[in-house]
């Protein structure tokens, strides 16, 4: 039996990160993994380059029952902060759009850093390690396969139910329930879109087109690209308003978002009266796409001879394209989940438990979900770091 200050279950951001934290600040740390390897989910992140923040990251960036519970640890550990941690050890990094920050190099970057962080504090590192049982309050015993550990502190880091394949587990959840707190409802969030039988033998063959669109549901707008998929829909702007949508929602595309449409519609209709509204359309909407929506009833005569009230169809199609998801791709594909630890019963100061002393929750398993675009690591880091200096 071996006794650490704190335990951290869970290897990926924001455990390494606390972890590394509290190991500075001279405690004995152990962290648990209970895959072959740790970070799994960071190396993968960003297309393998991990949009480690965003400049602009604030509480409007995430959903939670509580909207209010973020701002605490979001206030006293900013974007800059981890930048600077990021230029301390020579990464080289690049601001992609709409303030996203990637490595120039790889994901492996920002892993070998945290693991630099933790040697730093001398924290040990326990892989293939699983828990089996937790008991105790204050003073906790974690049994594990490879022996029981002793703790004052116990973190859980354990993320939520995206990627399983990754080793994502409802772990986190399971224990919270156990102790007593609450759990707000999960589900998939920043997740392509799958189509029914219908929509998908209209759409599938648009596989791999991208495109500029706005998109809304629920009051919820984002405007970035989509993506047509042989399921359905993805791309940036769809990934974020998936965070939004429920079963039944309908979704409305604007393929105009800058509303520029009409008025070269009208010109055209003056000045080249015998172009093919596809051809028009193609220089506007990709030629795929203006292809397949005149296919499906647009008006595909000369642009001169085309009516007001035909102009005002192809408006309508093009900018209050509706589209009526079956569903989601689930977690299999989502890069977060929805939903979590329920805020009420934690500190917003500490992450602690309100009902178990020493007993804390960060990173993903909390209810506290980030829009796309590195906001979901920068509340790793700065909930790890609220728990850290309390552990």
């Amino acid at each position: 039996m071996r006794a650490f200050d704190v335990v951290v279950i869970g290897g990926g951001a924001a455990g390494l990160y606390c972890a590394a934290l509290a190991g500075q600040r001279g405690r004995r740390v152990l962290v648990i993994e209970h895959t072959s390897k740790v970070a799994r989910k960071i190396l993968m992140s960003g297309g393998g380059r991990c949009n480690f923040t965003n400049r602009y990251c604030g509480p409007e960036n995430f959903l939670s029952a509580n909207p209010h519970f973020a701002k605490s640890a979001l206030s006293r550990y900013t974007p800059w902060d981890f930048i600077r941690l990021v230029e301390s050890h020579g990464i080289p990094y690049h601001e992609k759009k709409l303030g996203q920050l990637f490595c120039d190099r790889k994901a492996r970057d920002i892993v070998d850093m945290l693991l630099r962080e933790c040697a730093a504090g001398g924290v040990t590192i326990a892989t293939r390690c699983h828990v089996e049982r937790v008991s105790g309050e204050g003073l906790f015993k974690v049994n594990t396969n490879q022996g029981t550990f002793h703790a004052q502190s116990l973190v859980v880091a354990t993320g939520g139910l995206s990627i399983p394949r990754m080793g994502a587990t409802d772990f986190g959840h399971r224990l919270a329930r156990e102790r007593g707190l609450g759990l707000r409802p999960t589900r998939a969030a920043l997740v392509p879109f799958v189509f029914g039988p219908r929509q998908q033998a209209r759409y599938q063959d648009l596989s791999g087109t991208s495109m500029d669109a706005s998109i809304s549901c629920a009051d919820a707008v984002f405007r970035e690209n989509i993506l047509f998929t042989h399921q359905g829909l993805s791309g940036p702007a769809a990934l974020q308003i998936s965070s939004y949508w429920r079963d039944g929602d309908a979704l409305t595309v604007d393929l105009d978002p800058d509303a520029q449409l009409q008025t070269r519609l009208h010109a055209a209709r003056r000045e080249r009266p015998k172009a093919r509204l596809r051809t028009l359309l193609a220089e506007h909407l990709t030629r795929r796409v203006a292809h397949r929506w005149c296919e499906l009833g647009l008006p595909d005569g000369p642009t001169g001879k085309l009516l007001d009230a035909d102009l005002q169809r192809v408006l309508a199609a093009c900018r209050h394209w509706r589209v009526n998801p079956t569903g989601t791709e689930g977690y299999a594909t989502a890069e977060v989940t929805l939903g979590g630890v329920d805020t009420d019963d934690l500190s917003s100061k500490t992450m602690a438990s309100r009902k178990i002393p020493n007993l804390y929750f960060i990173g993903e398993v909390v209810d506290v979900t980030g829009h796309l675009g590195g906001h979901n690591f920068q509340w790793a880091w700065a909930s790890a770091h609220a728990a850290a200096a309390y552990v």
